[in-house]
C-alpha cells in the first residue's frame, strides 16, 4: 500500500527481508498511528520476539515473518552437515512457532520452507532455496489478498455502511490484507461507503492501525467503541461486517478471530445483518476437528488493566518526550484481568468465507479440500 509520511507518499510492505545483512524488516506496529518505524531483527530469536510482542502481528503478516526467520535462522548456520542443518531448521522453527500459538499461518509458511528446502543438496543449495521459499511465500500472500479484495469487492454495495473488528488490513498481511482488501477494491471502482472500525480493546488495533490504513488511503470511517456495536445495528446503520481470521476449521467452518469477533456475529444474525470472514488459503486448517482444540492464546492482564497512548506536546505530562508510548493505568489497582486474545465464532452465524479463489459457505470448506489445498 502507499503511505504517506510527512507529505511524502512511498509503497510499503509490513514485511519485507534484507538479504545482505541476512535481516528480517518490519513495520513497528506498536508505534502506529504516532510514530512510522521500520526495525530490523538481526536473528531468528528476534524475530519471533517481534512476532511475540506483536512488533508485527496479523495471521498473514507473522506467517511471512516466520518464513523469513526461518530462512533467517537457516542462512546463519555455519557447519557443512545437512543433518545439523535440519537439526538446527527444526529448533528454529520451533522457536517461530511458539511465538504465538493460534494463528495456523506460520505453520503452514514454515512447512512449505522446509518442504522446498529438502530438496537442496548441500548447506549452501538448502539455505538458498529457504529464503526463495519464503520469498515466494510472501508474494502470493499478496497475490491472494488482491483476489480476495476481487471476490468480496461485489459485496460493498454503493453506499454501505461497514463494520469490521481488530486489523485485517495490509498491516496484518504483507500487503493488501483481507477484510480490508474488498474495501481497497470497492474504492478502485469508484463506490462510496464508510467504515466503522471497532476500537478493539484491549489493545485497540481498529482505532490505531485500521483507523490509520482507511486515513491513509482516504476511505470515510468513524471509530467506535466496541459495545456501540449493536446500538448501530439495532438502529439500522451496519449494512455488512468484514473481519479476518487467524484460524479456519475446514471441517466444522468455525473461525478464530480476535476476541470480540464473536460478539459481534451473534449481535449481526440477531440483526440479520450479513456477516463474512476474508482469509487466504494458508488460514485454513484441515486437521483440527473442533473449534475447542484451537490454542487461544492468552495475554498479560497488563493489556486489559491500562492502555497505551502518547502524550500531547500541550498536555499535563509535560515530562514525558512528545510521541513517547505512556502506559496508562486505568483499572483499580488490586484487581487482576483476564486476556484471552481470539474466540472462536460457529459457522451458523457466517454468511460466507471469503478466499482468494471464491465465496464459500464454512461447512463448503472440506468438500472443497481438493481445489483449496491444491491452490495452497
Amino acid at each position: 500500500m502507499q503511505v504517506t509520511i510527512r507529505g511524502r507518499t512511498a509503497h510499503c510492505r509490513s514485511v519485507t527481508f534484507d538479504a545482505a545483512h541476512n535481516t528480517v524488516r518490519l513495520i513497528e506496529q506498536r508505534r502506529l498511528p504516532h510514530q512510522f518505524q521500520i526495525v530490523a531483527t538481526p536473528d531468528y530469536r528476534a524475530t519471533a520476539a517481534a512476532i511475540a510482542n506483536m512488533t508485527v502481528r496479523g495471521a498473514p503478516a507473522i506467517a511471512a515473518a516466520a518464513a523469513y526467520g526461518l530462512a533467517q535462522g537457516t542462512r546463519a548456520f555455519r557447519g557443512a552437515s545437512l543433518p545439523g542443518l535440519a537439526r538446527h531448521a527444526r529448533r528454529v522453527c520451533d522457536t517461530l512457532k511458539r511465538a504465538r500459538p493460534t494463528a495456523v499461518d506460520p505453520v503452514h509458511a514454515m512447512d512449505e520452507v522446509l518442504a522446498r528446502m529438502s530438496a537442496g543438496e548441500t548447506v549452501a543449495e538448502q539455505q538458498a532455496l529457504a529464503l526463495a521459499a519464503a520469498e515466494e511465500f510472501a508474494h502470493r500472500s499478496v497475490a491472494d489478498c488482491t483476489a480476495i479484495g476481487r471476490h468480496g469487492a461485489a459485496l460493498i454495495r454503493d453506499g454501505a455502511r461497514v463494520l469490521t473488528h481488530c486489523n485485517a488490513g495490509w498491516l496484518a498481511c504483507v500487503d493488501v490484507g483481507t477484510a480490508t482488501a474488498p474495501m481497497y477494491a470497492a474504492q478502485q471502482q469508484g463506490k462510496r461507503f464508510h467504515v466503522y472500525c471497532d476500537e478493539t480493546r484491549p489493545r485497540c488495533q481498529g482505532a490505531t492501525l485500521t483507523a490509520w490504513e482507511l486515513a491513509q488511503q482516504g476511505i470515510s470511517h468513524e471509530v467506535i467503541a466496541d459495545n456501540a456495536a449493536g446500538h448501530l445495528m439495532q438502529r439500522g446503520e451496519v449494512d455488512l461486517v468484514l473481519v479476518g481470521s487467524d484460524r479456519v476449521l475446514a471441517r466444522t467452518g468455525e473461525v478464530a478471530n480476535k476476541i470480540g469477533t464473536y460478539t459481534k456475529a451473534v449481535l449481526a444474525r440477531r440483526h440479520r445483518i450479513p456477516f463474512y470472514v476474508a482469509i487466504p488459503l494458508s488460514t485454513i486448517d484441515f486437521e483440527l476437528a473442533s473449534g475447542r482444540e484451537i490454542p487461544i492464546e492468552e495475554r498479560a492482564p497488563a493489556e486489559v488493566l491500562g492502555a497505551w497512548g502518547v502524550v500531547d506536546r500541550g498536555g499535563p505530562r509535560r515530562t514525558a518526550r512528545p510521541g513517547a508510548p505512556v502506559y496508562v493505568r486505568v483499572a483499580n489497582p488490586s484487581s487482576g484481568a483476564r486476556n484471552p486474545a481470539f474466540d472462536v465464532t460457529p459457522p451458523e452465524l457466517i454468511a460466507g468465507i471469503i478466499t482468494p479463489v471464491g465465496i464459500f459457505k464454512p461447512r463448503e470448506l472440506m468438500r472443497r479440500r481438493g481445489l483449496l489445498a491444491a491452490r495452497r
